[in-house]
């Protein structure tokens, strides 16, 4: 054989020993693209197709009704509850990792897409708040910035819930003073000519401990105020001349929901489920006491409350109309279905959306059948399986040949 026909014969092998590995190579190329395409949507763009579907609510303002004047400032507000922190006792760091890039994804998507003005987390920010060590507790708080970071423009306020300070039993002063040093202590709270009232639930046992009594005497002080503001023209002697609140029936924000019997007369896809919804709310535990909940009514006589709690969404109307709105969890560790509650408020009216978050079941699927997906197009190019499409093809030349 001459030296030209090997030299041809070996480049050829080369040639065919080649062709195997190309094909590989395209194959784990096509698979690592799918992949990545899987975690880009499951872990970035689903957030952003979901919540953009979101709006603010109108709010009637003066000028809507054809009056004059300068229009109302209508203030977005975003009202958030029951985070959860995972702590350093109970919390698995897969279980940590996965609910809270969900919760720092969904509130960074929300921030950018809807620019709030001010966010407020109804309570239970943290789930190991009620007996976390120093060092865990401040582990926690800076895991909590992170994921709530926010440009200085937005302002964020939370109300403490049992699981940050502890119920009454757990509650002590160092951890509500620990609370506070994260979270502004006030407890009257204006922007905007809108009246804002931080109610610390878990201090509302009424049993006239020292920091339950402190606690009512403070809101008897807000009441007072509150109600001078309301006396603009015909002010009272005892209102004296320090700095007025704006003549508006506040919000009243709370971790607990005031008293009701139950979730029964609950509804809609994030309501509790049938089998919790007739349970007995236990005073001072599910709900506050019916003692806490008139004085609250009677003292600050609010034009809405917001509270969180139960993780489930509930709308209850209480005595002259008052409507209270149950926000549920936004962490998927507490609901498949997450989502928070958009406000557009002015000092005399406002209006309330839900926001929902994906769902985890549609994140879950996603992945099952990307994983599914990926194991066939391994099968079929190791030949263990024929090509669906070249199944479909044959399938269809015998159908057409008898």
């Amino acid at each position: 054989m001459a030296a030209g026909d090997m030299a041809s014969t070996r480049l050829g092998a080369g040639r065919q020993h080649l062709r195997p590995l190309k094909r590989r190579g395209l194959v784990l190329l096509r698979l690592t693209a799918i992949v990545f395409a899987v975690l880009l949507f499951c872990e970035f763009l689903i957030y952003y197709l979901v919540i953009f579907r979101c709006s603010w609510p109108a709010v009637k303002t003066p000028a809507d009704a054809g009056g004059l004047g300068t229009p109302e400032p209508v203030l977005r507000a975003m009202f958030l509850a029951d985070t959860h922190l995972l702590g350093a006792v109970r919390g698995h760091w897969l279980d940590k990792l996965r609910r809270e890039w969900q919760m720092e994804r969904a509130f960074q998507t929300a921030l950018w897409l809807l620019q709030p003005g001010v966010v407020f987390i109804l309570g239970d920010v943290f789930d190991e708040g009620k007996w976390s060590s120093s060092q865990a507790w401040a582990d926690d708080v800076g895991r909590f910035w992170k994921i709530f970071r926010h440009p200085p423009h937005v302002q964020l306020r939370a109300v403490a819930g049992n699981h940050d300070i502890g119920f009454h039993y757990q509650m002590n002063t160092y951890k509500i003073k620990r609370f506070e040093k994260v979270f502004n202590p006030e407890r009257l709270f204006s922007w905007k000519g809108i009246n804002f009232v931080m109610v610390n639930s878990v201090a509302l046992e009424g049993d006239g401990c020292d920091i339950c009594s402190g606690a009512e005497a403070e809101l008897l002080e807000i009441s007072h105020r509150l109600n001078c503001s309301r006396e603009q023209e015909h002010r009272p002697q005892e209102c004296g001349d320090g700095q007025q609140l704006p003549a508006s029936a506040p919000i009243l924000l709370q971790h607990f929901p005031l008293y009701r019997r139950n979730d029964a007369n609950c509804s809609g896809e994030d309501a509790a489920p049938p089998d919790e919804k007739y349970t007995p709310f236990k005073e001072r535990y599910d709900a506050l006491s019916q003692e806490a909940s008139r004085k609250l009514l009677w003292w600050l006589r609010p034009r809405l409350v917001l509270s969180g709690h139960t993780h489930s969404a509930c709308e209850v109307l209480h005595g002259a109309g008052v409507l209270e709105v149950s926000v549920p969890s936004f962490s998927w560790r507490n609901r498949n279905n997450p989502s928070f509650i958009m406000g557009s408020i002015t000092p005399t009216e406002y209006a309330l959306a839900k926001c929902y978050l994906p769902c985890e079941d549609t994140v879950l699927t996603t992945y099952c059948m990307a994983a599914g997906g990926l194991v066939l197009l391994t099968l079929v190019h190791a030949g263990l399986v024929a090509s669906p499409f070249h199944f479909g093809w044959n399938m269809l030349r015998k159908f057409k040949t008898t």
